[in-house]
């Protein structure tokens, strides 16, 4: 593999980070947005919450090839422990091995902010994003059945979670 980094968002990746996303949302059902992401509806995404939180793009030779992410898994105080973790990458990056090594960066993250345990929650048709987290340790904890429609039909999410560091 080339070399690969992993650069703390800023703007200066905004209309690539928006791209990516909006090419998911238009042509598959990995994301349940319906409608393309304006500018500042991606800021809402990309932009972390608070310093609990990061995303990165990923550059593969300085070039740019997708973005990960951790965000707030659900708003309830206890759940801060957890994240929920996102990756994208540009659709002719897959299948290069970039997915696993933006998982392990983003665990070791975790690990310093102090998380318990990471999420992904992927459409069950992202069967190539499924494969990816059962080969890195992530263990399937929900299905819940036909929770979104998109395309005319009716489609299910599951869940995947690796509990990364225990509790001081």
């Amino acid at each position: 593999m080339s070399e690969l980094a992993f650069v703390e968002y800023t703007e200066d990746y905004l209309d690539a980070v928006l791209r990516t996303y909006n090419y998911y949302i238009e042509h598959t059902t990995f994301s349940f947005d319906l409608e393309p992401f304006t500018p500042d509806q991606m800021r809402q995404v990309i932009i972390p919450l608070n310093e609990s939180y990061r995303s990165f793009v990923i550059l593969v030779e300085g070039i740019y090839t997708g973005y990960v992410l951790i965000t707030q898994h659900k708003k309830k105080p206890a759940y801060n422990v957890t994240g929920e973790l996102t990756l994208y990458l540009e659709l002719d990056q897959t299948g290069r091995g970039i997915g696993p090594r933006a998982v392990s960066f983003m665990e070791d993250v975790a690990r310093k902010l102090r998380f318990h345990s990471l999420v992904a929650t992927i459409c069950e048709e992202n069967e190539g994003s499924i494969r990816l987290f059962e080969r890195l340790g992530y263990e399937r904890v929900s299905h819940f059945k036909e929770v979104g429609y998109k395309f005319g039909r009716w489609l299910d999410i599951v869940s995947y979670q690796k509990i990364i560091k225990t509790l001081e």
